[in-house]
């Protein structure tokens, strides 16, 4: 969070799955953004290369997932279990945090729940920016899941920078961010919420301005597939292939003029 603009601030808003933590600064009067990270060891903190250009024109909002590493917790009374318990907790958490419309941003897994509330509530969300979905428009790579078993059976530091350096090819990461990684392996965190693609039919009629961006050098789906998918169901996407850059890579590193091109998007 140090790599985070000067004056962020942290709260806790209290819903019916869980409290949950989140990081925002930006102008109090900005343009209402929700981030959602990644599964796995991602955080609210991983926004850390984006937030500072995102937090220019935008009042940014940055989510631990519940039941995921990171500091939210499941205090609620009710638990996530199924698509619609995930969407609930975003109406919910846009509820405690005051917002009636907000933009919204995922990448990986959280933009799988991006998407999927945003179909469940198209009127809450004005704008929607997708990083290298999973589980939306292609399915996993088998190589993908198989590089990953051993991590997610015994989860370790060890596994997870082996895992981490083969999707990226090797490319260098920030330490810091693979530091956060490997704590991760330790978290007592409960299985994700997942579930299938969402229909064809609904993706046609989402009427929310969408920016995909896929990763070319992704080992977690086929990168066509995703591109293609999208341009033939979303009716209001722009699909941009970012080169020279993997799934895991996403949101904290390359390409260098990714919080421009996102704030542009977000601003127009």
């Amino acid at each position: 969070m140090a790599k985070w603009p000067a004056g962020h601030e942290a709260v806790e808003v209290p819903t019916p799955y869980g409290t949950t933590y989140v990081n925002v600064c930006g102008p109090r009067d900005g343009r209402p953004l929700l981030l959602l990270p990644g599964g796995g060891g991602a955080t609210s903190a991983s926004w850390y290369a984006q937030a500072a250009e995102l937090a220019r024109t935008h009042r940014v909002h940055a989510v631990d997932l519940v039941g995921a590493p990171g500091r939210s917790a499941r205090t609620g009374d009710r638990p996530l279990r199924t698509v619609a318990d995930l969407t609930a907790w975003v109406d919910a958490l846009l509820d405690g945090l005051g917002i009636d419309t907000a933009d919204v941003g995922g990448h990986s897994y959280g933009a799988w729940i991006a998407l999927h509330h945003a179909l469940h509530a198209p009127a809450r969300v004005r704008r929607l920016f997708l990083l290298d979905p999973t589980g939306c428009f292609a399915g996993f790579e088998a190589a993908y899941l198989l590089r990953a078993l051993p991590m997610l059976l015994r989860p370790s530091p060890r596994r997870v920078r082996a895992f981490l350096e083969w999707e990226t090819g090797g490319t260098p990461q920030d330490p810091a961010w693979l530091r956060l990684q490997e704590a991760a392996a330790g978290f007592p965190s409960k299985k994700p919420v997942t579930g299938p693609r969402p229909a064809p039919e609904a993706l046609r009629g989402l009427d929310v301005p969408v920016l995909l961006l896929v990763a070319a050098n992704s080992r977690t789906h086929d990168t066509c597939a995703v591109a293609a998918g999208a341009a033939g169901l979303l009716p209001h996407a722009e699909v941009v292939v970012l080169a020279d850059v993997s799934h895991h890579a996403l949101p904290q590193s390359a390409p260098a003029d990714l919080g421009h091109r996102l704030s542009g998007f977000l601003s127009a």
